[in-house]
């Protein structure tokens, strides 16, 4: 029986393939396990109840709405919170420094990050990308989720942010054909945000990132020119930072995720655009009438 009071909420839909996975590296650390699916059709929901976990259910707009819905919506009691998605798990070493270190953290320290690796093709994508650190566990009550289309993260509302020293792994096992589909919808989902933060038509929370190195970053790429920025961004990633030296696995990886995806995404901010002049109507209409996002009425 866990020591810790931890609670761990997971997204899904359709995701037979890593769910059981998942759960069961979070089992010997999580007193509850929550699944809110967005009505799969697989086997999802059988393998979650198989494994002891609760689910609940609710329509699917976007990630940061479908977790906020969780937060508000899910009684819990626990005095730890998670975030997990279903492709990533936690090695056994986190696992272990989860069930004892949650009780030994001051009052002040009210978040906790850690370090994900990415894997792709079944290889670590070390270098170029590692290490990716994001804060996955707070205290209940403590945090909430932004409300963004794409790269939402969950925020602190006070207290500080401890780092975790093990890690945790994303490890999707679809394939290219999935990955690339599922990368096209996330593109549009990042024009919507990018192209908000030039026109305005959502409210949007400022962004409080307290992590200025990455607030930095993201504000430099997004003042660079459309199609130059996914060049200066896969070459600081291959070359920089020696991408190169991960092998075929880590070639493909940050050509499709660092420049292919990224180029792909000022390609829909230039089509919207283009559409909006072209038609006399505005950014918030074309991606109505013509990408059909549902967007919220202001």
């Amino acid at each position: 029986m866990t020591t810790t009071s931890l609670t761990v909420i997971i997204l899904t839909y359709n995701e037979e393939l890593h769910l059981e996975r998942c759960i069961r590296s979070l089992q010997s650390v999580a007193e509850r396990i929550i699944i809110v699916d967005s009505y799969s059709t697989d086997r999802t929901l059988e393998i979650a109840q198989l494994l002891g976990a609760e689910v609940f259910q609710n329509p699917f707009v976007h990630q940061a709405q479908q977790f906020q819905w969780a937060l508000d919506n899910v009684p819990v009691s626990s005095e730890w919170v998670m975030r997990m998605d279903a492709d990533e798990y936690i090695f056994p070493e986190l696992a272990n420094e989860l069930a004892t270190r949650l009780s030994q953290f001051p009052p002040e320290t009210t978040g906790l990050s850690i370090k994900r690796r990415v894997f792709f093709m079944d290889k670590w994508i070390r270098r170029g990308y590692y290490p990716m650190v994001l804060l996955r566990v707070w205290r209940n009550g403590t945090a909430y989720i932004e409300q963004k289309w794409m790269d939402e993260h969950i925020r602190l509302k006070h207290g500080r942010m401890e780092v975790l020293q093990h890690d945790m792994a994303d490890h999707n096992l679809n394939n290219l054909t999935w990955w690339t589909a599922k990368h096209n919808a996330y593109a549009t989902r990042e024009a919507v945000e990018r192209l908000n933060a030039q026109y305005h038509f959502l409210e949007k929370e400022p962004d409080e990132t307290s992590d200025s190195k990455i607030k930095w970053h993201k504000q430099l790429y997004t003042q660079l020119p459309l199609f130059v920025r996914p060049f200066g961004y896969f070459f600081y990633r291959y070359c920089l930072r020696l991408g190169f030296l991960e092998g075929k696995p880590g070639l493909i990886w940050h050509v499709l995720q660092g420049f292919w995806f990224q180029f792909l995404v000022d390609a829909k901010i230039y089509q919207i655009k283009y559409l909006a002049k072209k038609q006399g109507k505005s950014v918030r209409q074309i991606l109505i009438e013509n990408f059909g996002i549902k967007l919220p009425n202001k």
